[in-house]
């Protein structure tokens, strides 16, 4: 008994009005390290959830037998004190406030500097987490080190990258020394430096005392994990140990099978006219205070062509696609021309925006989660953030074709919060194209989806590519999930084209 932390024995757990699992059967013992895999819906981050309490088991047994042991080895007495606060869960979403402690957050935020006096920094976020037993080796000044958050220690918390957010959740989480650790999908959207130091990372974790429970995708488990979880439809199928664990127990993905006639029924409507130049910036630098982000940028993009843009995080991706996409008020001060039209000569936000289709990680942060799943998807009709406005039966028609193309129509009346963020990102990507816009710019587009939903998205991009004369940006820290129609690449270093 002193060697099982966690016990669900025949549980029954509902979130809302629906039931997530029946008379499920899951242990976590000292030393068992686990990685919970399989496809999109299956449970994955629903059992992470259950374990750090967040759902509610209302059949069966569950048990906490950690709790117990540390209640009888620290003589604690106060009866506040939860086995919940003995566990950290990173999950896809983060859930950062203001320094008013409201989530009142948005996402063009990130690059207006004069917008965030009232959010905290990193060192604010970090020193706020309190742990009830200090760890003796995750203290303040050797977790920023490890977690390489020096130099961001002043930084607001959304101005980070999507990478440098992750490091700095799994900081705040070791600085509350958890029994229990919960990753959903840690490695997406880390680079290929990251994705090894996070193995590196994780054998530092479980070997400082601290117990793993991740999910992940099947071909990328960390070698710290010692046993695995495979789940379908919220049933666990099976069990094992890692070193038992081969290639072939994934299976293999099914070619996509996109219906090619409907796509082209799809691009013919608001069929989009012939520009010279796309894009074209001329030595562009964007700085903040005395960081330089971006130093002396010359690029340029015609009408039709298909670019990988690539880099480290924190490399500057983010920021040069808010010059494009009308996010940054610092494009005014420099040399860019968009649709043939220079920045600040006659175009508005919402004339660039309505030729754009875009999604990326931090839209997906920012996200208004209470609309519905096919309201978020008409959104991309007027570019608003949330469904603001009244829609014609034609957008509405519009919009669930996509999502049928997508293989989401089936979540279109369901509240965009309470759906997996595999479907809300597919959401989002829907949104991108819901209106056939000239250029589309997929900043880590598949990120968290599973190996069926990026085989079937690139498959979309690549026929919306083949059959018409869309301009694509595609950024992506894996190669094998760039599109076959993608030729040019633009790879950024520190700020600077390399």
């Amino acid at each position: 008994m002193n060697d099982l932390l966690v016990s669900f024995d025949g549980i029954t757990v509902r979130y809302l009005d629906k039931l997530i699992f029946e008379n499920l059967d899951f242990r976590i013992e000292k030393g068992h390290n686990w990685a919970i895999t399989g496809p999109s819906g299956s449970g994955k981050t629903a059992l992470l959830e259950t374990i750090a309490g967040s759902f509610n088991i209302v059949n069966g047994e569950a048990s906490y037998p950690f709790f117990d042991q540390l209640v009888k080895k620290n003589r604690i007495t106060d009866p506040l004190i939860r086995w919940r606060q003995f566990i950290a869960l990173i999950s896809s979403r983060h859930n950062f406030r203001t320094l008013s402690n409201t989530t009142e957050i948005y996402y063009q935020q990130r690059f207006n500097a004069a917008d965030v006096e009232n959010l905290p920094s990193v060192k604010d976020y970090l020193l706020s987490q309190q742990a009830l037993f200090p760890s003796p080796v995750w203290n303040y000044q050797y977790t920023i080190e490890r977690l390489r958050l020096i130099p961001l220690q002043d930084k607001q918390l959304i101005m980070l990258s999507n990478g440098e957010t992750k490091r700095l959740l799994i900081a705040a989480a070791l600085l509350r020394n958890p029994v229990l650790l919960l990753l959903d999908n840690p490695l997406s959207g880390l680079d290929v430096e990251a994705r090894k130091d996070f193995n590196t990372l994780l054998e530092e974790i479980i070997d400082s005392g601290i117990q793993v429970v991740m999910t992940t995708s099947p071909t990328e488990i960390p070698d710290a994990i010692t046993h695995i979880a495979m789940l379908e439809n919220g049933k666990i199928t099976r069990q094992l140990p890692k070193s038992s664990f081969a290639a072939e127990e994934v299976p293999a993905v099914a070619s996509p099978d996109i219906d090619t006639r409907e796509l082209e029924r799809l691009l013919a409507i608001n069929a989009f006219g012939n520009y010279n130049t796309m894009i074209e910036m001329k030595e562009v630098s964007i700085t903040y205070g005395s960081k330089v982000v971006l130093d002396n940028i010359n690029w340029k993009v015609e009408q039709g062509e298909r670019w990988a843009l690539l880099g480290h995080n924190g490399a500057g991706k983010s920021t040069l696609l808010s010059l494009i996409n009308a996010d940054n008020p610092q494009a005014y001060a420099n040399h860019i021309v968009l649709f043939d039209v220079q920045k600040g000569h006659g175009a508005s936000i919402w004339d660039i925006k309505k030729k754009i289709g875009f999604v990326s990680p931090e839209l997906f942060q920012y996200f208004p989660t209470d609309s519905s799943c096919l309201q978020v998807v008409e959104s991309g009709f007027h570019e608003t953030l949330g469904f603001l406005r009244f829609q014609s039966p034609e957008s509405t028609n519009l919009a669930r074709r996509w999502m049928q193309l997508l293989e989401i129509e089936q979540f279109g009346s369901k509240t965009f919060r309470h759906v997996s963020a595999s479907i809300q990102r597919l959401c989002l990507l829907a949104r991108a194209l819901v209106k056939n816009p000239p250029l589309l710019i997929l900043d880590e587009p598949v990120q968290g989806l599973d190996s069926h939903q990026q085989e079937h998205f690139k498959a979309v991009v690549d026929l919306i590519c083949q059959k018409g004369n869309t301009t694509l940006i595609y950024v992506s820290h894996y190669q094998h999930e760039i599109p076959q129609c993608v030729t040019h690449t633009l790879r950024l270093e520190r700020g600077r084209v390399v």
